[in-house]
């Protein structure tokens, strides 16, 4: 064996022991959710948060918890609200859990869930160029959460996911509500790809007679995308 690969290999060692000696032990909390991960409230009713308890090596460390998102928490607005729990432990690392608080309207009977397609008046609106762009005959799904809250599969129509063809990855996974008065509204959204959501959502509306829905979203400063969509069978 050379020499050049003797002292290659004795630095290699000398690394290795390095980062083990480097490594840092620490013990993170451990949490216990009072109530109901996934809490469900009517809309209007008041809402008293159950808490969380938590240890760390043993001790209960709950009065270290720091809660945040309860204001943010409004009964009268239906939607999707997340309340989370965490502790920074001594080494400064942060663990935390998450509670969902769902408020939906149980007076909503109408659920909209099935295959849907994008039919004319999906429109992708270009701000740079004043362009229009149809996205027609892109498959939409809807899925009913609790009464008067959707799942939707794409809130831009299929622009990225289908129209362009990066795949499912960019389609914004989203959640809309239904109003007693037939009124749709845009709630959240995600494009996992990109990590981003949607700048402005504005309302659209069902129409009991045809099952079309609508709505509309600005997106990444660039687009006004209007979305129509209606039953795969109808299309």
């Amino acid at each position: 064996m050379t020499l050049c690969a003797v002292l290659l290999g004795f630095t290699a060692c000398n690394d290795d022991n390095d980062a083990l000696t480097d490594s840092v032990l620490t013990t993170y909390p451990k949490f216990t959710m009072l109530g109901n991960e996934f809490t469900e409230v009517n809309l209007g009713d008041p809402y008293v948060d159950a808490g969380c308890t938590a240890t760390m090596g043993g001790v209960d460390v709950t009065s270290q918890i720091v809660t945040t998102g309860l204001d943010e928490i409004d009964t009268n607005v239906a939607g999707f609200y997340y309340i989370t729990y965490s502790i920074v432990n001594a080494d400064g690392f942060e663990k935390s859990v998450t509670r969902t608080v769902a408020v939906f309207d149980p007076n909503v009977t109408t659920d909209l869930s099935g295959d849907y397609v994008t039919t004319t008046g999906t429109i992708c609106n270009i701000f740079s160029s004043g362009g229009k762009l149809p996205l027609i005959g892109m498959s939409i799904k809807v899925e009913q959460v609790l009464p008067g809250l959707f799942n939707v599969s794409d809130l831009i129509g299929g622009l990225y996911d289908q129209y362009v063809g990066y795949g499912s990855d960019y389609a914004m996974e989203g959640v809309i509500q239904l109003t007693a008065n037939n009124e749709i509204i845009p709630l959240d959204g995600l494009v996992p790809g990109w990590q981003d959501s949607f700048d402005v959502a504005y309302p659209g509306t069902y129409d009991p007679e045809t099952g079309a829905i609508s709505w509309a979203v600005e997106y990444a400063g660039l687009y006004l995308i209007e979305v129509v969509i209606v039953p795969e069978t109808e299309e």
